[in-house]
């Protein structure tokens, strides 16, 4: 029922007729070649959009200016009442100030009205 015994081949065996060359193994340029793909595939889907964002929020969190309506990611809307080289003061009420990381404001409730009243085009051709 079993087998006893088992056969491996042999890589000094040939089955190959005589006076035939064996298979030539890929080089290293060719083994290392799906790898230089994937790295490719992975920067321009993933590594070179996210640092397009990363600049883009940059240069907006540098532009901010006093009095311009934010919103933070954490979802805080206030106004901006001062500003310092790492941190915003917000006002989110008639006398109430919190202090927030400058890169933690998200956009301008200006630009998020626009993004909202934005005409969305769904057509189906």
């Amino acid at each position: 029922m079993f087998l006893n015994q088992a056969y491996a081949q042999s890589t000094t065996v040939s089955t190959a007729p005589t006076g035939a060359v064996a298979p030539k193994q890929p080089g290293a340029f060719e083994m290392f070649l799906p790898f230089i793909f994937i790295f490719a595939i992975f920067y321009f889907l993933i590594i070179r959009p996210q640092t397009k964002k990363q600049k883009q929020h940059q240069e907006f969190v540098t532009g901010l200016k006093r009095g311009e309506e934010v919103i933070t990611s954490s979802g805080i809307l206030g106004t901006i009442s001062n500003l310092s080289d790492q941190f915003v003061t917000l006002e989110v009420a008639e006398g109430v100030e919190i202090k927030v990381l400058r890169s933690q404001v998200a956009t301008t409730l200006a630009a998020q009205k626009a993004q909202q009243n934005a005409p969305v085009n769904n057509s189906k051709k």
